[in-house]
C-alpha cells in the first residue's frame, strides 16, 4: 500500500462545491495531494436531458473553482472501477474519497468500487454531506423505518447537525497531472436541442449563487413561507432545490441557516426546517424500500387499472401542456422555460395525471426525469406516489386535486396562468411566448392557436377517479 505522501482521489459526483464536502475536507486535512475527478459512467450517461445538460454546467464551473484553488478537474469517461483503476496507476494514488450516494444503483456500483479497491490495497472511503441523517441512523423505537413523514420529523428535528465545514483556502496539487477529457466532447447537453437557450437563462450556477439564493430566502422571505411557499404567483420559496440536486449547497447549511431564523422567531423558519427534512425522508425510504423508484411503494396498488399506454392522446396533451387546464398547463410551461416547476404545481400537475386522467404515476416520474434541471431521484419518486395514492401518505387514495379551485386559492388574481399561457392573451408575456421557443417544433403548437378545452373537466375526473378507487379493495 502506498504511503501517506502518495495522492488522494477525490471522485466526484453529485456534490459539484468545494465547501462543506466532508471528502474534500479529508483529503485536504491529509496533507497530501488531490487529485480531483469526475467519471462520465454508465449512470450519468443515463439521465434525463435536462438534468444531464445541468450536470454539464455544473461540472464547468466546479472547473473554475478548482482551478481559483490551485486545483484542477479531470473529465475521464467509461466504467468507473475501470477508470478508478487507470487513474490509480497513472497517478500513484494510495486512496480514492467520494461522498455518499444512495440510490440503488449507485449503492451497488459503491459497493463493488469499494472492495476491489481495498483488495487492491488502496485505501477506499466514503463520506457524508449530501443527507443530513444518514437512513439507517433513523429508527422507530421498534427499530424498523418510518413509514410517515410527521414521526420522521419529530424524530430528527432535535437531532444535532454536522456544522458545515468551510471550503479549503487551497487545494494541494498532485506533482503531475494526468490526461483529461475535454467536457464538451461529451456532449451532456446535446438532447436538450433548443430548449438549452431558452432554459439557460434561469439557471443559477454553482455554490456562490446558491449561496446568494440562501442567503436572499433567509433575509427577505423566510418570514412569510408559511403562505408565500404554497403561492405561485409570488417570489414565495427558496428556489434551493436545483443546487441542494447536483451538491452545489448543502442541506447542512441550508438547515443551520433556517435553525437560527427559527431561534429568532422568525415564523416561516421551522415550515422550512420541514422541507428540507420532506427531502430526508424522501432518501430514507429510497434506502430502506427501493422499489419506489420503479414499482407501487404500497404494492397493494399493482392491481389498479391505470393507463399504462403513452401514446394515449389525453398523455400527450398532458405533455404539451394543452389539458385546457390552466393551472396544470401553466406549470408545465414552467418546467419547459426554467427547468424548474413551483411545488404546489407539481402536486397538481400530478394528482391531474394519475387521478384525473387515470394514468400511471410513471408515466410523469419519467417525464421529470426528463425535464427537471433539479431532478432527484428520491424526491421525484415520492412526489409523484404521494400524488398518485400509491405512496407513502396519511391522507390515502382519496385526495384529488381540484385543479380549478387550487387555482383559485393560490393564483386569485390569475398572475401565474397569464405569466404562462399566451394563446388568448392581448400582450403575453414574454415568459409565455419562451414556452414556443423551448418545445420540439414537431409539436406545431402556436401561441396564435386557441386555448383548447379541458380534456377531461375537473369535476368529471375527480369523479372518475373516485369511483375507480372505491371499486376496488385496499
Amino acid at each position: 500500500m502506498a504511503g501517506d505522501s502518495s495522492p488522494i482521489i477525490l471522485w466526484y459526483r453529485r456534490d459539484l462545491r468545494v465547501s462543506d464536502h466532508p471528502a474534500l475536507h479529508a483529503a485536504c486535512e491529509s496533507g497530501r495531494p488531490v487529485t480531483p475527478v469526475f467519471i462520465c459512467d454508465d449512470l450519468v450517461d443515463g439521465l434525463g436531458a435536462a438534468p444531464k445538460w445541468r450536470l454539464g454546467l455544473g461540472l464547468e464551473h466546479l472547473a473554475g473553482t478548482l482551478k481559483d484553488k490551485g486545483s484542477r478537474l479531470i473529465l475521464r469517461r467509461g466504467k468507473a472501477l475501470e477508470v478508478l483503476r487507470t487513474l490509480i496507476k497513472e497517478t500513484g494514488a494510495g486512496a480514492v474519497y467520494w461522498s455518499r450516494l444512495y440510490d440503488p444503483d449507485s449503492v451497488s456500483r459503491d459497493k463493488t468500487i469499494k472492495s476491489t479497491l481495498k483488495e487492491d490495497g488502496i485505501e477506499a472511503k466514503s463520506f457524508g454531506g449530501h443527507l443530513m441523517f444518514e437512513p439507517w441512523t433513523v429508527e422507530t423505537k421498534t427499530g424498523g423505518f418510518y413509514k410517515v413523514y410527521t414521526p420522521f420529523w419529530k424524530m430528527v428535528r432535535d437531532r444535532d447537525v454536522d456544522s458545515p465545514l468551510s471550503a479549503p483556502g487551497k487545494i494541494d496539487a498532485p506533482g503531475s497531472w494526468p490526461a483529461s477529457d475535454d467536457l464538451d466532447d461529451w456532449q451532456l447537453g446535446a438532447a436538450m436541442n433548443r430548449g438549452a437557450d431558452i432554459v439557460r437563462p434561469h439557471v443559477r450556477l454553482g455554490e456562490g449563487a446558491a449561496q446568494d439564493r440562501l442567503g436572499y430566502f433567509i433575509d427577505e422571505i423566510v418570514s412569510g413561507y408559511d403562505s408565500s411557499r404554497d403561492r405561485p404567483d409570488k417570489d414565495g420559496t427558496s428556489n434551493l432545490s436545483e443546487n441542494l440536486a447536483l451538491g452545489e449547497i448543502s442541506p447542512h447549511q441550508c438547515w443551520h441557516a433556517g435553525r437560527r431564523m427559527m431561534e429568532e422567531g422568525k415564523k416561516g423558519a421551522e415550515t422550512f426546517l420541514k422541507e428540507l427534512v420532506w427531502r430526508e425522508f424522501a432518501y430514507h425510504l429510497m434506502h430502506h424500500t427501493p422499489r419506489i423508484l420503479t414499482g407501487n411503494w404500497k404494492e397493494d396498488w399493482d392491481a389498479f387499472p391505470w393507463n399504462n399506454d403513452e401514446r394515449k392522446s389525453e398523455v400527450i396533451a398532458w405533455k404539451r401542456a394543452r389539458t385546457g387546464i390552466r393551472f396544470v398547463d401553466a406549470a408545465l410551461r414552467e418546467m419547459y422555460v426554467t427547468g424548474r416547476m413551483h411545488n404546489r404545481g407539481r402536486m397538481i400537475v400530478a394528482s391531474y395525471l394519475t387521478k384525473h386522467l387515470m394514468c400511471h404515476w410513471q408515466i410523469g416520474l419519467k417525464w421529470f426525469e426528463d425535464c427537471l434541471i433539479d431532478w432527484d431521484p428520491a424526491s421525484n419518486a415520492m412526489g409523484w406516489q404521494w400524488s398518485a395514492g400509491s405512496g407513502p401518505d396519511a391522507t390515502p387514495y382519496f385526495r384529488v386535486f381540484n385543479p380549478v379551485t387550487q387555482l383559485d386559492k393560490f393564483d386569485p388574481d390569475r398572475a401565474y396562468v397569464r405569466h404562462w399561457i399566451a394563446e388568448g392573451m392581448a400582450n403575453p408575456s414574454d415568459a409565455a411566448l419562451s414556452y414556443f421557443e423551448a418545445i420540439p417544433r414537431r409539436w406545431a403548437i402556436s401561441p396564435d392557436d386557441s386555448y383548447p378545452d379541458p380534456i377531461v373537466a375537473a369535476d368529471e375526473g375527480r369523479k372518475r377517479a373516485l369511483d375507480a378507487y372505491e371499486n376496488r379493495n385496499f
